[in-house]
């Protein structure tokens, strides 16, 4: 599953980092980023749930064209220092005029990924073990996630405002300071919504020019989500198995 593989291989890789800001930025440029970041502080500091449509789209350099389409919806919840997330796909195709009902659900809970395919009654199941802080550090890039934490991560720039979907955004450039993470994606692009301080769009970008970009819609925050939103409606008959390496 690309859209999941993608965040999985991201969060994996992540290493150690040191607190610092991009060192090219202009005057105005360190003044605006410096209010976005706050702006994201403050959210984090009472983030509990979040729910959003979604659109990722996957594009593949070397035939030079998006090759895979994925449509849902994604729910958050936090309390203390535990992050539940679901992802509802919901849709699927090569192209958008070509989505069909194909339905999967990536499940974060009590530190395990879970991807259950109801087709092939069948779920994937990683412990993240030791990664899992890690994980869900880049599981809430965005959202919910404060500013100091993406200045831990990455090199930040503040590239500039823009509109998306109507929405005024601050796009953020996001260089990792990790090699590992490099060897991954060499850069993120985050768009902030200036008034929530949460990102509407995504795009990570690999090493060879790929690049996965999320876009997010009908975002409901603070809301009251059920128990059951966060439990994978499997089957007597569903098996379960967890690869290794």
């Amino acid at each position: 599953m690309k859209s999941l593989s993608a965040i999985l291989s991201l969060a994996l890789a992540f290493g150690g980092f040191c607190l610092s800001a991009s060192a090219q930025q202009k005057p105005a440029d360190n003044a605006n980023l410096d209010s976005v970041l706050k702006k994201m502080d403050a959210v984090a500091a009472d983030f509990h749930t979040l729910q959003a449509d979604f659109e990722w789209d996957t594009y593949e350099k070397v035939i030079d064209e998006i090759d895979d389409y994925q449509t849902g919806t994604i729910s958050y919840r936090r309390s203390g220092k535990n992050i539940e997330m679901m992802a509802a796909v919901k849709m699927e195709g090569g192209s958008l005029d070509k989505l069909k009902p194909v339905p999967k659900y990536v499940l974060l809970s009590e530190g395990k990924i879970r991807v259950y395919q109801p087709k092939a009654d069948q779920v994937t199941e990683y412990d993240l073990g030791k990664n899992r802080s890690d994980f869900e550090t880049y599981l809430v890039l965005g959202f919910g996630g404060s500013g100091q934490e993406l200045l831990k991560a990455f090199d930040v720039s503040y590239i500039g405002p823009e509109t998306i979907n109507g929405v005024a955004t601050a796009k953020l450039q996001l260089d990792p300071k990790s090699e590992k993470v490099r060897n991954t994606y060499k850069q993120i692009f985050l768009w902030i919504d200036l008034d929530r301080g949460i990102s509407v769009q995504q795009q990570f970008i690999g090493p060879q020019g790929d690049y996965r970009l999320a876009k997010y819609s009908s975002i409901r925050m603070k809301e009251k989500i059920g128990d059951d939103v966060f439990k994978l409606k499997t089957t007597g008959k569903t098996q379960t198995i967890s690869p290794r390496g």
